[in-house]
C-alpha cells in the first residue's frame, strides 16, 4: 500500500458514527476505487460533539467512537484491503467544554493561574501578572447573578447550572462575593467577551481557546498519540486544520515533517485569488478549495455575469458590486466580533511607541483606527511575515495592497501612524535604531496575522456570503462571487502547475465545511448559461406567491430562497425541516435583520412562514417543476462533468461522504446526515454486473467508481504528466494523464444545446486505440467526433486499449 493517497473518502466520526461503523464501510469503499479512509478528529472531544474539532484529551481517541479498541479494528479492516488513514488534525485550539474539567489543562489554569504548569499552553494577556482569565459564561451580569444566589460551593468548586470552575487554593471559606473576585478567572456576562477577552480564540468562538503548538512541550503533548498511531501504520497522514491560526504555519509544519517522516500532509489553507501556497511549506498542499473553484468555474458561463447581476440588484436593492458588500461585513466583524483582539493589537502597539521617545507621539486612538482600516482592507488570509527574517514579496505586497487602501480612508496625520504601523508589522527598522522591546515587536507580528484570518473567514465567508446571490453557487470556502466563470485555457494552466508543484495536494468538491454540495452548485451554474429564462422563471414564482409575502420579507433572502428551491430540487423541494433550517442558519449568519445573539422572532417567522406557504402551494412548485425539468439534462452534464475532472485531474481527489450518489445538501449541519451505506453498495453492485444506470445518481456513481478504479490501475499515468487535448469547440474540456488515460467533459452544455449541439466538433486522440471504461466503447486515434464520444453519457473517461 503506497503511503500517499491515490484517493482519499471523507468520513465524519461521531457516537453515532463511529470506527466500528467506519470499518464496516471499507469493503465498499475499497470497490469504489478508494485508498485511504478521511477521517474527521478522532481525539477526545467535548461531550456531545458532532464534528470533532472541539478537543478536550489529546491523550485518548474519541469513545462515543469507540476508542482505541474499536479504531484498532478499523486499522485492520483497512489493512486487510491495503488501505490507509488519514487523520484530520486540530493543532490551533482545544475546547473549553461545558463542565470544564473535561479539558485537564483548562482545568489547571482555571485554578493556579500563571502558576498552572499548563499555563504556556495558552495565549493569554494575563497584564501585570494578576489579571484573571476571562470565563463569559453567564446569561446576566455578575451583579444579578449575585443577587439571584446563581453561584453555589460545593467542596473546592463553585457552580452555575451546568458550569463548575475550580476554587483556587485558599479561597474556599470567603464569603461568594469576595470568592469570585480572588479566582484566576471571571466569570462575566457572556456579552463581555467580545470586547474584554483576554485570550485568543478560534474566530469568534469562546469555547475554542487557542494553544501555543509552536512551543516544544504543547507541541509533543497534543501530537503524541497522533504520532504513535502514525509511526505504527495505523495512519498514513495527517490534514492540518486551519494553519493559519497558527504563530508560526512553516515552523509547525517543519516539525511535523520531521516527527512524520515526510509523511502526506494536507493543510486547510483557503486561497484568495491569485495567492499560490508558500513553496517552503513541507507538505503535499491544500486541502482543495483552490481546486473546487476552478473546476466549478469549467461549467459556470462567463456571459451570465451582467444579467445576473442585473436581476439580483432589480430583486434585492443590493449593489451590483460585491466590493462595498465585503467592506461592511469586515467592518463589522472588526467592531464587534473581533474587538477584543484590536484591542489587544492596539494596547501592543501602544507599549511598543510609548517606550521609543521617536514613536510614542502616536495615539491608541490613531492605532485603532488604523488596526482597522488594515484588517478590513486586506485582502488574503494571512501574510506569512516571519519575526526576525526578511518578509517575502508576497507579503509585501499584501500588506503594501492594504495600507493602500487603507490609506484612503485616513487623514494626513493617520496616514503618518499608518506608515508606523506598516514598517512594524513587515519587521522593519523604524523608531529608534535599538529597536526597544523586540520581543513586543515579534508579537506584534504574530498577532496581527493571527487576526487577519479570523477578520476574512466571519466578514467574507459568514457574513457577505449571506448578504449577495448573484449566484449563491459562487459563495463557497474558497471562492470569490465576482469570480464568474473559467475558461478551458484557465483550467489548464492552473492544473499544470498543480502537477508540476503540488501534484500530491488534495482536490475536492464537497466537504463538511462547503456552504452547498457539489451537485448543488452543479445545479445552480447551469442558471449562469441561462439568464433570461431564470429571471422569468423567478418573476413567475414571484406573481404565483404574491400572497404568501409578508412585508418584512427582504428581497435578498426571498431571492436566496428560489435558488436553494431549484439547487435542491430532486422531483420536488428538499423536506420542509431542512430547509427551514437553512433559511434561519442563512438569515442570522447574514446579520442584518436578525443574528444568533439576538434573534428577530417576528423576521424570522415571516421568512418561515412564507417557506411554508410556497411549499404548500401546488401552482409554484408546478411551476418550478416544469423549469426544473427543462433542465435536467443540463444539469446531468454539469454533474458528471465536473466530478470526472476533479477525480483525474492533477492531485489526490476526495470523495466526501455519500456524494458519490446525488447528494443535494447545505451548509453544516445538512451536510453532516447519516450516509445510508448498503444503499450505495447495492446501486455499485447493480453496476458491476452490467446493469445500465437507472438515473443520474447511477451514472454518478458509475462515473466515480470508474474513474478512482483507473487512477488504481494506473498509478504511473496519474503521477506523470497532464497534457491538454486539441478540441475544435470550447464546450469540450479535454485533458490527457500521461500516455494511458484521457478525460473528456462538456461545459456549458445548455449554451451548447443552443447553438445546435456537436455538429462536426472534434478532439484529436493520441495515437493508439482507445476504450471508453464508462460504456465501453472503441475509438482510434485522431481527430474523433466528440458527439459520438459522448453519446451515451456527457463525458468519457478512455484509456488505452
Amino acid at each position: 500500500m503506497s503511503q500517499v493517497p491515490q484517493a482519499t473518502y471523507r468520513l465524519q466520526v461521531h457516537a453515532d458514527f463511529g470506527f466500528d461503523d467506519a470499518a464496516a464501510a471499507v469493503p465498499y469503499l475499497h470497490s469504489l476505487g478508494i485508498s485511504h479512509a478521511y477521517l474527521s478528529p478522532i481525539l477526545q472531544a467535548a461531550p456531545g460533539s458532532l464534528h470533532g474539532y472541539d478537543v478536550v484529551d489529546h491523550s485518548r481517541l474519541s469513545e462515543p467512537a469507540g476508542g482505541r479498541p474499536a479504531f484498532d479494528r478499523l486499522a485492520a479492516r483497512l489493512a486487510e484491503h491495503r488501505m490507509g488513514a488519514v487523520a484530520d488534525v486540530v493543532p490551533n485550539h482545544v475546547a473549553v467544554p461545558t463542565p470544564a474539567r473535561l479539558n485537564k489543562a483548562l482545568w489547571s489554569v482555571l485554578r493556579d493561574g500563571p502558576g498552572s504548569p499548563y499555563a504556556e499552553w495558552f495565549d493569554v494577556d494575563w497584564g501585570s501578572g494578576n489579571q484573571p482569565l476571562l470565563m463569559a459564561v453567564l446569561g446576566q451580569r455578575i451583579g444579578k447573578v449575585l443577587a439571584d444566589g446563581e453561584l453555589s460551593i460545593d467542596g473546592d468548586v463553585l457552580r452555575y447550572y451546568e458550569h463548575e470552575f475550580p476554587l483556587r487554593p485558599g479561597t474556599e471559606d470567603l464569603p461568594i462575593a469576595e470568592l469570585v473576585t480572588e479566582q484566576w478567572y471571571r466569570l462575566a456576562h457572556w456579552r463581555v467577551a467580545d470586547e474584554e477577552l483576554n485570550y485568543r480564540r478560534f474566530f469568534d468562538v469562546d469555547t475554542l481557546a487557542a494553544v501555543r503548538v509552536e512551543t516544544q512541550e504543547v507541541f509533543e503533548a497534543t501530537h503524541e498519540l497522533l504520532l504513535e498511531l502514525l509511526h505504527e501504520g495505523k495512519l498514513n497522514g495527517f490534514r492540518i486544520d486551519h494553519p493559519d491560526g497558527l504563530a508560526d504555519p512553516r515552523g509547525y509544519l517543519r516539525r511535523l515533517a520531521e516527527r512524520t517522516g515526510g509523511a502526506w500532509v494536507v493543510v486547510e489553507k483557503i486561497l484568495e485569488g491569485s495567492e499560490e501556497l508558500p513553496r517552503d511549506w513541507p507538505c503535499a498542499g491544500t486541502t482543495g478549495y483552490d481546486a473546487l473553484l476552478r473546476v466549478g468555474g469549467l461549467f459556470v458561463d462567463p456571459a451570465g455575469a451582467a444579467p445576473l447581476a442585473a436581476f439580483h440588484s432589480e430583486l434585492t436593492g443590493e449593489p451590483a458590486d460585491f466590493a462595498p458588500v465585503v467592506e461592511e461585513a469586515k467592518r463589522e466583524v472588526v467592531q464587534h466580533g473581533q474587538y477584543a483582539e484590536v484591542h489587544r493589537l492596539v494596547e501592543l502597539l501602544a507599549r511598543i511607541c510609548q517606550d521609543d521617545v521617536r514613536l510614542r507621539d502616536h495615539t491608541r486612538r490613531a492605532f485603532h483606527e488604523v488596526v482597522v482600516e488594515l484588517l478590513v482592507h486586506f485582502e488574503i488570509y494571512r501574510a506569512y511575515v516571519v519575526p526576525g527574517e526578511q518578509p517575502g514579496p508576497a507579503a509585501v505586497r499584501a500588506l503594501e495592497r492594504a495600507a493602500e487602501k487603507a490609506r484612503e480612508n485616513l487623514d494626513a496625520d493617520r496616514r503618518e501612524t499608518l506608515d508606523v504601523v506598516q514598517d512594524l508589522l513587515l519587521g522593519r527598522e523604524t523608531g529608534t535604531a535599538s529597536r526597544i522591546d523586540e520581543h513586543a515587536r515579534h508579537e506584534l507580528i504574530v498577532r496581527f496575522q493571527q487576526t487577519c484570518g479570523p477578520v476574512m473567514a466571519k466578514g467574507v465567508e459568514d457574513t457577505a456570503f449571506y448578504r449577495w446571490f448573484r449566484l449563491a453557487s459562487l459563495n463557497e470556502v474558497g471562492g470569490d462571487p465576482e469570480h464568474f466563470g473559467v475558461t478551458p485555457e484557465q483550467f489548464h494552466a492552473y492544473a499544470a502547475r498543480l502537477n508540476q508543484h503540488w501534484p500530491k495536494t488534495m482536490t475536492t468538491l464537497s466537504t463538511h465545511d462547503t456552504k452547498r454540495s457539489e451537485d448543488v452548485r452543479a445545479r445552480l451554474g447551469v442558471l449562469s448559461e441561462q439568464s433570461a429564462a431564470w429571471s422569468e422563471a423567478v418573476r413567475e414564482w414571484r406573481r404565483l406567491s404574491e400572497d404568501h409575502r409578508s412585508p418584512l420579507l427582504d428581497g435578498s433572502t426571498e431571492y436566496l430562497f428560489w435558488q436553494t428551491l431549484f439547487g435542491t430540487w430532486d422531483d420536488g423541494p428538499l423536506p420542509e425541516d431542512r430547509l427551514q433550517a437553512y433559511l434561519l442558519k442563512a438569515i442570522r449568519e447574514a446579520k442584518r435583520r436578525t443574528t444568533w445573539t439576538s434573534p428577530d422572532d417576528e423576521y424570522e417567522q415571516a421568512v418561515a412562514g412564507f417557506c411554508t406557504s410556497v411549499l404548500a402551494d401546488t401552482a409554484v412548485l408546478d411551476s418550478v417543476r416544469r423549469f426544473a425539468a427543462r433542465q435536467a439534462e443540463f444539469v446531468r452534464a454539469a454533474t458528471l462533468g465536473q466530478k470526472l475532472v476533479q477525480l483525474t485531474m492533477p492531485g489526490v481527489p476526495d470523495v466526501y461522504q455519500g456524494s458519490e450518489l446525488v447528494d443535494l445538501s447545505l451548509v453544516d449541519p445538512d451536510n453532516r446526515r447519516p450516509v445510508d451505506y448498503q444503499h450505495r453498495i447495492d446501486r455499485l453492485r447493480r453496476l458491476d454486473e452490467g446493469a445500465k444506470p437507472d438515473d443520474l445518481s447511477d451514472e454518478k456513481l458509475l462515473v466515480t467508481a470508474r474513474a478512482l478504479r483507473i487512477r488504481r490501475q494506473y498509478p504511473d499515468a496519474f503521477a506523470g504528466s497532464y497534457a491538454p487535448l486539441p478540441t475544435s469547440n470550447g464546450h469540450a474540456v479535454a485533458f490527457a494523464r500521461g500516455d494511458a488515460v484521457i478525460t473528456v467533459a462538456t461545459r456549458l452544455p445548455a449554451a451548447l444545446h443552443r447553438l445546435g449541439g456537436w455538429g462536426e466538433s472534434t478532439v484529436v486522440l493520441p495515437s493508439g486505440e482507445w476504450k471508453n471504461v464508462l460504456t465501453g466503447r472503441v475509438v482510434g486515434s485522431g481527430a474523433a467526433r466528440i458527439h459520438e464520444l459522448l453519446e451515451d453519457l456527457p463525458v468519457a473517461l478512455l484509456v488505452r486499449n
